[in-house]
Formats: structure tokens, sequence, C-alpha cells
């Protein structure tokens, strides 16, 4: 199978090529630096990302508080930690970077505040 990936570690934004099935590479192309071969490698076969959302709070002055996963969850995995923050709602006390969700759907992961609702 053959997968093109837009490379975002630097500007540059090259065009990877990887062939393979699985987490099995056979070929990969169009990387422009070492950075760019790893990053076509990890997305290929185990994609990441960052999430970012909002959680409900207590007010209906400030009715969102904006939250991010500490680290970057598998991508496979984003559908049932937005559903695990679905049901949050924080109450006055939260500052920035505190942990709004422990151990999110046992990634090892946690939600932290990216905002303040004091």
């Amino acid at each position: 199978m053959k997968k093109k990936i837009i490379c975002t570690v630097c500007p540059m934004g090259c065009l990877i090529t990887v062939d393979g099935e699985g987490e099995r590479i056979d070929d990969i192309q169009g990387y422009g630096c070492k950075r760019g071969l790893e990053y076509g490698t990890n997305e290929f076969s185990h994609p990441v990302r960052i999430l970012t959302s909002t959680v409900r709070t207590s007010s209906t002055h400030t009715p969102l508080l904006p939250v991010r996963s500490q680290s970057p969850i598998p991508k496979e995995r984003m559908m049932d930690c937005m559903e695990e923050i679905r049901k949050v709602t924080v109450e006055k006390g939260v500052r920035c970077y505190d942990t709004i969700i422990s151990n999110i759907c046992n990634t090892g992961i946690d939600i932290v505040a990216t905002g303040e609702f004091l």
C-alpha cells in the first residue's frame, strides 16, 4: 500500500511517499532530511497527534475551557478520548496546565488545561 504524507517537521512541506504494509516499510521517498525520514516512518507505522479541545465549565459567563493532551495520542484513540472529554465539566479554581483528566482512555497521557477558570 502506498501512502502520501506531507511532512510538517519544517516549513518545506516535503511530499513523502511510503510503500509498505502494516508497520513494514518497503520503500520511502521524497523526504528532504533525516527528520523527514523519521517523520514519514512514524506517520506511516504509528501516527500520533496532540489532541486539542474544550471542556464545559460550571459558568454561563465562561462556558468552555481549552484543553490539550500533554503529549501526542495515537490517532486511532482520538475519538475515544473525545468521548471522555465530552463527559467533563470543571468547577472554578482551574489554572493553566492543571490536569483535567488523568490517563485518558488508559493511554498514560493526561489532558491539561490551556487556560484558566478562576
